[in-house]
Order: C-alpha cells, then sequence, then structure tokens
C-alpha cells in the first residue's frame, strides 16, 4: 500500500489522556542519567528524592500522552520497517508540573517526497494540555525519515533546515555515563521497541549489541541544557531542538558539548561519534 498525501495529512491519531505523578516523573528522571550524584541536591527533585521539592524534567513531556507506533498501523500506507527517527524538539510554554492529568494529541504537519528511492520526510506535532484546565504545557515536534516510501508523488519541499553549529570550541562541557542496562531502565518510559532490548533484533538490524533509545539520548541532552543554561531550574528551560545523527550504545559515555548562544551537539566518548548534532537550546523568555 502506497501513501496517500492526502490521507496521511489527514490521518487521525487518537488523543491520549494520562494522569501521572511522582513515580513516572522520578523514573524519567531516572532514565535520563540524573540522580547519579546522591549528594547532588540540585538533582534530587527530579528523581522523587525530596519530600518538599518535587519537580518534572522538561524532556518527559516526550513521553506524556504518546499515541505509541501509529506509523505501524497499515492504513497509513508506509513502511513501518523502514522507519528512522531523524530530529526531535520540544517547546515547554509552562513548566510542567510533577503531577497532573494531561491530554495529548498527534497530528503530521508535513509531508515531503524526495523522490523514488530516496524515500519521504514526515513532519509531525503533538501537543500536551491540562485536561481540566486546557492550559497549553508543551509541544514536541519530530522528523521521521520514511526510507521506503519515496515516489509517491507528493510536494518535494519544503525541507526544515538545520541549525548550524558555532565554528569555535564550545563554551561548556557537560559529562554523563550511561549504564549498560540503560535502554532496560528507558523502555518503560513507553518505548518496548525490541531493537533497544533483545541482541537477537538488535543483530539482525546490523547492530552487535541493542542500542540506546534517540530519545533516551535526547533525553541526556535535556538534561546537560538543564543543568548548564538552567542551573537546573526547569522553569528557564525553553526549547531544543536537534538532529540524531548516530546511534549509541549503553554504557557509553554522553558528552554534551555548549555554546554560550544554545548551540549543542552530544558526542559518544568511547568512540567520538556525534549522536546529536545541530542542537539549538533557548531559555524562557519569563518563568
Amino acid at each position: 500500500m502506497a501513501i496517500d498525501y492526502d490521507h496521511l495529512m489527514n490521518f487521525d491519531i487518537p488523543e491520549v489522556r494520562q494522569s501521572y505523578g511522582a513515580e513516572e516523573v522520578a523514573r524519567f528522571g531516572l532514565t535520563v542519567g540524573m540522580g547519579q550524584d546522591p549528594m547532588d541536591m540540585r538533582q534530587l527533585p527530579y528523581v522523587g528524592a525530596l519530600a518538599d521539592d518535587a519537580r518534572a524534567m522538561p524532556a518527559i513531556v516526550n513521553v506524556l500522552g504518546h499515541p505509541g507506533f501509529w506509523l505501524g498501523n497499515p492504513e497509513t500506507g508506509v513502511d513501518a520497517l523502514k522507519l528512522v527517527h531523524g530530529e526531535q524538539g520540544i517547546t515547554i510554554h509552562h513548566p510542567i508540573p510533577p503531577e497532573a492529568t494531561i491530554v495529548g494529541k498527534t497530528r503530521v504537519t508535513g509531508l515531503v517526497d524526495k523522490g523514488e528511492g530516496r524515500g519521504a520526510l514526515l513532519y509531525y506535532e503533538k501537543e500536551i494540555r491540562d485536561a481540566y484546565s486546557g492550559l497549553h504545557l508543551a509541544t514536541c515536534r519530530g522528523t521521521t525519515f520514511l526510507r521506503g516510501d519515496g515516489g509517491f508523488g507528493g510536494p518535494d519541499g519544503p525541507v526544515k533546515q538545520a541549525h548550524t553549529l558555532p565554528e569555535i570550541e564550545p563554551d561548556h562541557v557537560f559529562d554523563t555515563p550511561t549504564r549498560p542496562e540503560q535502554a532496560l531502565y528507558y523502555r518503560w518510559n513507553a518505548d518496548p521497541n525490541p531493537l533497544h532490548l533483545d541482541p537477537r533484533v538488535a543483530e539482525k538490524a546490523g547492530f552487535e549489541r541493542p542500542i540506546l533509545h534517540g530519545l533516551c539520548t535526547f533525553g541526556f541532552a535535556a538534561h546537560a541544557l538543564l543543568a548548564v543554561m538552567c542551573e537546573y531550574d526547569a522553569t528557564l528551560f525553553g526549547s531544543m531542538d536537534a538532529r540524531f545523527t548516530a546511534f549509541v550504545y549503553p554504557g557509553e559515555t554522553l558528552r554534551t558539548e555548549i555554546w554560550n548562544d544554545g548551540s549543542f551537539r552530544t558526542r559518544v566518548l568511547e568512540r567520538d561519534k556525534i549522536a546529536i548534532g545541530n542542537g539549538l537550546f533557548k531559555r524562557r523568555e519569563s518563568a
């Protein structure tokens, strides 16, 4: 079944209503490297360690109101075996409460046909709102590369342009080791893809062992930005956008290099690979 442009652009992705609280918030913080220093009082509010201070790590919005693997629905016309997560971004409109009931609504915002044999680009967006007040808490956006779906007769643009990093040394460096079992933890954030869990599936995909979830790597970068650019004050966290450029094996060390203008990238130290590139962070204008 080939892609039908109008059908996919208007594909109805059911909204997701979700209640979350201390357990979900703490688990997410732990799965993106927070709390590794149990004496760092700045991190402890994000992992449920302080009875008088509970905070939600901003990147948790990526997993709140998650619609599941909707592109796996045959009615989309997409070849679900040939998808690559290309880009991810989040904007925090209001600080994320440590407990709430939210509604997430995901929609397709763009579809670019790169041509036969060259695949297609699908752009999507998820809005997260408080289920009772309707307050718009956050927007998540992403790009999926549909490797097997080019040549369906759709438009060939516009294509989102990547942020260009400065050609000088970064102003800040933030290192965080991942744990060998990091993916086994992160999968409980609503992402049980066996590529990250089952060595047999990873081997068939061409990897020597399971790889880390892209959104987990993104979460580690968000942790670095929260620490360096916001001094662990989540009310100052505005937005971040970046491209996925290489995979990460659980157990490797992630170094996020940050410039004062908000540019950033995340490097795998053991293999000197850029896992997240072309990053741009912005602080919220008002807390």
